[in-house]
């Protein structure tokens, strides 16, 4: 059976009625009176006479009526529509979905009815509306705590669609900073859950809660710092202690294989943390946290994206995730000289060689056919910065400053190496220095300074090409 059947087909009683007194649902074809059917039926499902029942009875999960899943599940694709969204909200079904989430222990009727409201709020004025119903905020934020998955995937898809709208957002955040076991909730989806599609749905919310809110962002950093002070020591091994690095890294490897936009979700999380001292402390202070994300970063960049026998357009696939991922490193990498245990040893040369053809890449992407007639008058240069490019300069920019930090703490004998096995081979330094100059000045001059010493004839070779090196190493 299809998850989601198409909507129902008017019968010809339902089109004499229509004719008679206009029953159609807005502009569609949809008919009201079945609708009413329908809400009524599970009006009935929730009254206090269908929701009695022993103790034993309520450990039960409830299976949902074939014709009615049918019927329910109708709505849910007719609920797309705005006209029928705008009814349904005039019906006061929202009122009645409340209902089910809250005395309903049937998973499939609480997915479609947390569906149903998802796809309302994908028009401003109901989200606007719905957002506003603190009971119905309430009850919808409960749904997180839910064990099914699907029911968790709704929810999700339905928070973010609210976290979206601008004028709402701030409630949503504001009702998820209320009730701090939804951090656990979130994280224990993030840390165990295998399926995908939930994964990234909640990594989406977990980024949009994060870029509108800081403070929030800050909490949910420290809330895995420590156990709860007043918590019993005995209670403390049976609650597990989420921190949220963990957490995420453990979702991005679920989704790496499946899902590269997941991937990239999770990537820009990461980045995020890293926006503040806290964020970059969780993730550098345990030294397994640390390990586990360098290594997973690390295998990304020099071993999966951007390879050398990657087509060079393929940048245009890969330039936020990118982007996220040198960002994180770059910063982890500062940090080494702050922590004595982090010690990053043979990373150097791969990392700049990563580093150098992801610049030659965006060189390429950002080459402007030879034959184009457009102008280059300031309008259209304005024009021309496209969101892609817009993408492209900030991995540019991202990636030139971790390439200066690690060209600055090179040795002689890591560079004696790389001349030795091509990563420094002319053409790579002349592609670092093209990008890095004159902005990076002072750190190329000390690398040709190094240059020098470990081999004067390349580093003269090289000069030719950037006369206002020459005088670096005198």
């Amino acid at each position: 059976m299809d998850r989601n059947p198409s909507p129902p087909t008017p019968s010809r009683e339902d089109e004499d009625t229509e004719v008679a007194g206009g029953d159609c649902i807005g502009s569609t074809v949809y008919s009201k009176h079945w609708l009413f059917g329908v809400l009524s039926g599970l009006i009935q499902i929730v009254t206090p006479e269908n929701t009695k029942s022993n103790s034993d009875d309520e450990e039960q999960v409830m299976e949902l009526d074939e014709e009615m899943e049918n019927e329910i599940c109708k709505v849910w694709d007719m609920s797309m529509d705005q006209d029928v969204a705008l009814f349904l909200q005039e019906f006061n079904a929202p009122d009645i979905f409340m209902g089910v989430l809250a005395k309903s222990k049937c998973p499939r009727l609480r997915e479609i009815c947390v569906g149903i409201l998802g796809n309302m709020a994908c028009f401003q004025e109901i989200c606007v509306s719905l957002s506003n119903d603190k009971n119905l905020g309430q009850v919808l934020l409960h749904c997180l705590y839910d064990s099914d998955p699907p029911t968790l995937l709704e929810t999700s898809r339905l928070l973010l669609t609210c976290l979206s709208q601008t004028e709402v957002a701030s409630v949503w955040v504001e009702r998820t900073r209320e009730y701090p076991a939804i951090y656990d909730s979130i994280c224990f989806i993030m840390s165990s859950s295998t399926n995908v599609d939930l994964l990234v749905k909640v990594g989406e919310v977990v980024d949009k809660l994060f870029d509108l809110d800081e403070k929030l962002m800050l909490e949910w950093i420290r809330n895995g710092a420590a156990p709860p002070l007043d918590q019993p020591k005995e209670d403390s091994e049976e609650q597990p202690v989420f921190k949220i690095v963990p957490c995420v890294l453990e979702a991005a490897k679920q989704v790496r294989s499946e899902n590269p936009e997941g991937l990239d979700v999770y990537m820009h999380i990461l980045q995020l943390l890293t926006t503040v001292d806290d964020g970059i402390q969780a993730i550098v202070q345990c030294p397994d946290t640390w390990k586990d994300t360098w290594n997973l970063l690390f295998d990304l960049v020099c071993h999966e994206f951007c390879q050398s026998d990657d087509p060079p357009i393929i940048l245009q696939e890969q330039k936020t995730v990118l982007a996220s991922v040198f960002s994180v490193l770059s910063a982890m990498y500062a940090s080494q000289a702050e922590q004595e245990y982090l010690k990053v040893e043979k990373v150097d040369l791969p990392l700049i060689d990563s580093l150098i053809r992801v610049l030659e890449n965006v060189e390429h992407c950002q080459k402007k056919p030879e034959n184009s007639t457009e102008s280059n008058t300031e309008e259209t240069q304005k024009s021309d910065l496209t969101q892609e490019d817009f993408h492209l300069k900030i991995l540019k920019d991202i990636s030139c400053e971790f390439l200066s930090n690690i060209l600055q703490a090179l040795t002689k004998e890591t560079v004696a190496q790389g001349l030795k096995e091509g990563q420094l081979s002319k053409q790579k330094c002349s592609c670092a220095f093209q990008n890095l100059l004159p902005f990076y000045n002072p750190v190329v001059e000390d690398f040709i300074k190094i240059l020098h010493e470990v081999d004067k004839a390349f580093a003269d070779d090289l000069e030719e090409s950037f006369p206002s090196l020459k005088d670096a190493a005198y």
